[in-house]
């Protein structure tokens, strides 16, 4: 089950399309859906969990708790709305665009995927890219 909590003024226009994409990319990779929470809010509730939890006094546009078993993808994404709009004017796509690439980003570190390393980076960019033309 994937749902969307809004801790901030935003809603995603299309629940369902965007579900939908998130599972095909889950079954693509392997894996099976379990229950993943996506959670939308705002620098300051993004940087306390930052803060409080990884003890990174940082601004971020994405955390996420894996509690996933095996295949079994389970979880809570933490998107904040604010870095993904300051992100997409930075590197000049759009709201939507970057957003699902934070969306999917939080699901491919589920399915494995790591990005500590150039290759890994590399290789989760390339994913990123492959699963955003799928939507």
């Amino acid at each position: 089950m994937i749902s969307f909590n809004y801790e901030t003024e935003f809603l995603i226009q299309d629940e369902k399309k965007v579900t939908d994409w998130i599972i095909n990319t889950i079954l693509e990779e392997g894996c099976k859906e379990g229950e993943i929470h996506y959670i939308f809010v705002d620098d300051d509730y993004l940087h306390k969990l930052n803060v409080d939890f990884l003890n990174h006094d940082t601004l971020t546009d994405i955390i996420s708790f894996d509690y996933s078993v095996g295949k079994e993808l389970h979880g809570e994404i933490y998107i904040s709305i604010d870095r993904v709009k300051e992100n997409a004017e930075e590197f000049k796509v759009t709201f939507d665009d970057e957003l699902a690439r934070v969306m999917i980003h939080g699901i491919l570190h589920y399915c494995g995927y790591k990005d500590k390393s150039d290759d890994e980076e590399k290789l989760m960019r390339s994913k990123e890219d492959y699963y955003l033309s799928k939507r």
